[in-house]
């Protein structure tokens, strides 16, 4: 992907996705299932970049990792509607779908107390 092609897909989610606020404008779903990660105005955008392990499901063994730069920032993580937490890695929690266990799709600081969940790792309801 160039550059532009990029800059002009970042604009595009921006203007459909994100609300003058910076709030999410659409309920945040997980993209295997049909579950509700969290709903609309819960989650503030944050650039931020953080190493995540690739998504997998339960059971695979796949140790890569890819970087990401933006996610929604959630204060509280009782504003979850359906996630789970792993076990503690270093000072985070990373974050699963709790249907289908489906993840990464973010991770939960707890030195800050805050969660993240991708952008590029859960679809947007209508």
């Amino acid at each position: 992907m160039t550059e532009n092609t990029e800059q002009a897909e970042v604009a595009r989610f921006l203007d459909t996705e994100v609300s003058e606020d910076g709030k999410n404008k659409h309920g945040v779903k997980c993209q295997r299932c049909p579950s509700v990660i969290l709903n609309d105005g819960t989650g503030t955008l944050k650039e931020i970049s953080f190493k995540l392990p690739n998504m997998k499901k339960k059971g695979d063994t796949e140790g890569d990792t890819e970087e990401i730069s933006h996610f929604w920032m959630i204060p509280d993580m009782f504003q979850f509607e359906n996630v789970g937490f792993s076990n503690t890695v270093g000072n985070v929690k990373f974050l699963v779908c709790a249907d289908c266990e489906v993840g990464p799709i973010g991770w939960h600081d707890l030195d800050t107390k805050l969660s993240y969940v991708a952008l590029n790792r859960v679809i947007y309801t209508e």
